[in-house]
């Protein structure tokens, strides 16, 4: 697959369409199975408490990964990210409700780079607070 974006279509300051992905208890109990990550910061209210966290909290990369889904489905091929990283700032904090927890993700072209690429700089959300700090991915374009 190829990227669906041609670099030459492309200037700094792009926005990408936002996206916002629900999570909720169950959510993170079906992403545990599938990481092997149990930890019960991600599921036990009362453990989570005792820690001193506010409630459950969303994986680390689950959000991550709820993330980059902006810039996977803007290029429409995952194949074309070359690089990604954050900086976790804030927890997603997900009550045990029927709301849940909302992750709200932005992003836009921060440069463009050699080789037909492109940073995309992204601003993660939930809550209001901003959860990943510095999060940013290297896409190759058509």
């Amino acid at each position: 697959m190829t990227a669906k974006i041609a670099y030459d279509d492309v200037e700094v300051g792009t926005e990408l369409p936002a996206q916002s992905f629900p999570v909720n208890r169950a959510t993170l109990v079906q992403y545990a199975g599938a990481s092997g990550d149990f930890n019960p910061i991600h599921w036990n209210e009362k453990f989570a408490k005792e820690v001193g966290l506010p409630d459950v909290i969303a994986h680390g990369m689950f959000t991550m990964a709820e993330a980059i889904r902006v810039v996977t489905d803007w290029t429409g091929d995952p194949g074309a990210l070359v690089d990604y990283g954050v900086r976790f700032t804030k927890p997603v904090v997900v009550p045990n409700d029927d709301r849940g927890a909302v992750i709200e993700v932005t992003g836009k072209v921060g440069a463009k780079l050699d080789d037909n690429t492109v940073r995309v700089d992204l601003t993660v959300t939930s809550a209001g607070l901003k959860v990943l700090g510095m999060s940013r991915a290297v896409v190759r374009l058509a």
